[in-house]
Formats: structure tokens, sequence, C-alpha cells
């Protein structure tokens, strides 16, 4: 479905409704293709591709020249000083 800017302003509640129920929409400035709307994934298509908290938080568990992590991450991110 193809709309046009001044359509998303006049009816975005239309609009909206229309993506949540899978409709994708490309909105159009002066005939040119330049945003789209695409209706949000619901939680259990998105589960397969959630990485694993373990796996993100494990980043730091082979690094042997760090002791406390909550310090190396503070120092890291203290301002520069020229």
């Amino acid at each position: 479905m193809e709309i046009t800017a001044k359509e998303l302003r006049c009816k975005p509640g239309q609009i909206i409704e229309q993506a949540a129920r899978g409709t994708k929409i490309v909105i159009t400035i002066r005939g040119k293709k330049l945003a789209r709307i695409i209706p949000y994934a619901s939680e259990k298509v998105n589960n397969s591709n959630k990485r694993n908290e373990d796996e993100i938080f494990a980043l730091w568990q082979d690094r042997e020249d760090i002791e406390i992590v909550d310090d190396y991450v503070r120092n890291m991110r203290k301002r520069r000083v020229f």
C-alpha cells in the first residue's frame, strides 16, 4: 500500500491500524518512495532470534587480565583529558 506524507499527517490512526493488521505501507513524497511502515513482529517470532542473556554477559568471562569488570568498564568510560 502506498500513501503520501499528507495522508500520513491526516489519518495516522487509520494507517497505524492497517500496519498492525499486517499491511506494509510505503510513504511517498512527490512520487518518491522515502519510508516504509511495517508491522511490528510479535514476541513469538522474535524468540528464535533473541540472544541468550548468558551469551551477552559472558563477553568478559575469558579475560584473565581483568579482575573487576565494573571497575574496568567505569575506567573506560571516563573522559579523556587532553
